[in-house]
């Protein structure tokens, strides 16, 4: 959960995923197969490929949470994806409790992807050893921890559609990474739209493993982007508790006072610990950001919203009201293109209305 985010340090080794003898086991993947999928997929299904081809890994609670009416219908509908080998999954061994499902792409899923865009399934940058190999990566917790902060406000944004809220954008690490890592490697980028307000917001989530200097020391980047495009993106700073919040912006604010142009690396942070753990759906939308020019302890009412943030940074574009949503030009005017030969583009973070036939089907 967003409110207790996973240690990497509990996660200790892999429990793989088998076929039972009751599931008939895995389906080969084949042409049949193939053509046997396109008429039993649906739009959410292909949403669900293109979102784990983009973030790698996603668990069961993040795509159900984001997509399904349910926890059991979307543990349903995943299972049916396993059994056709469009998903792969893998139970990390927690060392308390038990870990989610945590689900990867499959061949039979990359082919999909692949013929969605008229490409062959070499040419997506598809390699079903490296998509497995995730779950042994020593980043895996922190992985999991920025999809859980962003499935968490698409969580929130499907259950205030009467607020016209929406993630419009959410662009993964490796993304990130290739258009902009030659200065800076945040571990993601998003657009938020809520209340007729729309943020968007470069993120560098913590878990508390680094040191506080070295978190600091990353706004030279932003700077040297903000230069380099002349455009102004806010920096959220997503920590664990409000005690590394403090510290975090005491050294944060240090560096920031010494950019040349402080004005444009507008930055704020906020803590895990400040959202209501009773909430039914606590997220990083609710008022727990602090910009960073505001010194000292928060004060009742200090804090603010997501799509309030603009209000601490008054020389920003005024805030978005009506009218359609930009293309999905970045930062920067970059173009949304993706990773791989061809460079999928980013597939929306909202997922599609429920199809009239349902999210079950019968197994070809």
């Amino acid at each position: 959960m967003i409110t207790n985010p996973t240690r990497q340090r509990t996660l200790r080794g892999v429990r793989p995923s088998h076929p039972t003898a009751r599931s008939g086991g895995r389906i080969r993947n084949s042409a049949e197969h193939q053509a046997a999928l396109s008429c039993r997929l649906t739009p959410r299904d292909h949403w669900i490929v293109a979102m784990l081809a983009e973030h790698r890994v996603l668990t069961a609670t993040q795509i159900t949470g984001m997509a399904f009416p349910s926890f059991r219908s979307g543990r349903q509908r995943l299972r049916e994806l396993h059994q056709w080998s469009v998903v792969d999954r893998f139970q990390p061994f927690a060392t308390v409790g038990s870990a989610p499902m945590h689900y990867v792409l499959a061949p039979a899923g990359a082919d999909v992807l692949a013929a969605a865009h008229g490409l062959e399934p070499r040419d997506v940058g598809y390699r079903h050893d490296r998509a497995l190999g995730i779950a042994h990566s020593l980043q895996l917790a922190h992985t999991i921890g920025v999809a859980e902060w962003f499935a968490a406000l698409v969580a929130a944004a499907r259950h205030q559609p009467a607020q016209n809220t929406t993630l419009e954008t959410w662009w993964s690490e490796t993304r990130c990474a290739r258009l902009f890592g030659d200065l800076v490697r945040p571990d993601g980028y998003g657009r938020w739209t809520a209340h007729g307000r729309r943020v968007e917001f470069f993120l560098e989530f913590d878990l508390g493993t680094e040191a506080l200097a070295r978190v600091a020391a990353k706004l030279t980047g932003y700077a040297a982007l903000a230069a380099a495009t002349g455009i102004t993106t806010p920096l959220l700073v997503w920590l664990p508790t409000t005690r590394r919040e403090a510290g975090a912006r005491t050294a944060l604010y240090r560096a920031w006072r010494g950019l040349d142009q402080p004005a444009a690396v507008p930055v704020a942070t906020a803590a895990a610990a400040l959202l209501d753990p009773h909430s039914p759906l606590p997220s990083p939308a609710d008022p727990v950001w602090l910009p960073l020019h505001r010194t000292g302890t928060a004060r009742d009412g200090a804090r603010l919203p997501l799509h309030r943030l603009s209000e601490g940074w008054p020389h920003l574009d005024q805030p978005h009201r009506g009218g359609p949503a930009p293309a999905q030009p970045g930062p920067g005017g970059s173009s949304d293109s993706g990773t791989g030969p061809h460079r999928l583009p980013a597939p929306h973070p909202m997922p599609p209305a429920p199809s009239p036939r349902g999210g079950t089907t019968a197994a070809p």
